[in-house]
C-alpha cells in the first residue's frame, strides 16, 4: 500500500472501486465500498479519503476494461480495488458472458494498464463463496477462476483480497449458514448478505491498514 500510504501522508487519498453488483450495490444492502470508506476514515481521521464507486451490476472484466480510461485512469487513484470473476462463472449462456479465457485475458491486460498508466496500488477481489457458484455445474469453474485470479495478480505483483477463501472460512470454520451469508431476497443465491458485506468490508479494511503499516515501516527503515 505504498502509494495509498503516501496519499494518506499528504492528507488526500483516492480509492477507485470497479466491478459488478458487489461493488455497485444491490437492493437495500449497502455495498462494501461505502462501508470500507467509513472504516478507513475512522482509522485515518486526519486524511480526506475519497471513494469513487464505478461498479455496474452484471459486468465482467472485458467490459470493465473498456471503462478503464474514463472510470479508473482519469481519476488518478492512489488505490484501485477491482472485483472480478463472478459473472463469467455464474451467468447463463443466454446472458452471453465472456469466456474463461476472455475474462482472464482482460484481467491480465487491465493489470498491465494499471501498472503502466497509474501510480496506484491495486487489490483484486475474487469471487464470493455462495451456493450459486458452488453447484456441480459451476464449482470447478469457480475454483479455476479463483486460482487464475491469484496467479494473474501474483504475476502482476499486485494484492489479492481472497473473498472466496474468506467466505469459505466463515462457512466451514465459523459454521455460518448460507442463509445468513446470502442476501435473503436473492432467489439465485448469488449475492452477499448485509452481514457478509459488513464482514468483507471490515476484512478489507484490516488488509489495507496492514499494508499501510508495512509501507510506513519500510520508509522509516530506509530513512534510519
Amino acid at each position: 500500500m505504498t502509494h495509498f500510504a503516501q496519499g494518506l501522508a499528504r492528507g488526500q487519498a483516492k480509492i477507485v472501486a470497479i466491478g459488478s453488483s458487489t461493488t455497485a450495490g444491490r437492493g437495500d444492502i449497502a455495498a462494501y465500498p461505502g462501508r470500507l470508506l467509513s472504516f478507513l476514515q475512522n482509522d485515518y481521521p486526519k486524511a480526506n479519503i475519497a471513494m469513487v464507486n464505478k461498479g455496474i451490476g452484471g459486468q465482467e472484466a472485458p467490459i470493465e476494461l473498456q471503462r478503464f480510461d474514463t472510470d479508473v485512469i482519469a481519476e488518478k487513484p492512489d488505490l484501485v480495488i477491482w472485483q472480478v470473476g463472478t459473472n463469467a462463472v455464474w451467468q447463463s449462456p443466454d446472458q452471453h458472458p465472456p469466456s474463461f479465457n476472455e475474462t482472464t485475458g482482460a484481467i491480465r491486460d487491465g493489470l498491465v494498464r494499471l501498472h503502466d498508466e497509474t501510480q496506484a496500488d491495486v487489490i483484486v477481489m475474487d469471487l464470493q463463496y455462495v451456493p450459486a457458484v458452488l453447484t456441480p455445474a459451476k464449482k470447478d469453474k469457480a475454483i479455476a477462476m479463483v486460482e487464475a485470479v491469484s496467479e494473474l495478480a501474483r504475476d502482476a505483483g499486485v494484492n489479492v483480497f481472497r473473498r472466496f477463501a474468506f467466505m469459505k472460512g466463515l462457512y466451514q470454520v465459523e459454521q455460518v449458514s448460507f442463509d445468513r451469508m446470502v442476501d435473503p431476497t436473492d432467489e439465485h443465491r448469488l449475492h452477499d448478505s448485509d452481514w457478509v458485506t459488513h464482514r468483507v468490508a471490515w476484512a478489507m479494511k484490516l488488509a489495507i491498514v496492514g499494508g499501510v503499516d508495512k509501507a510506513r515501516s519500510s520508509v522509516a527503515a530506509n530513512i534510519s
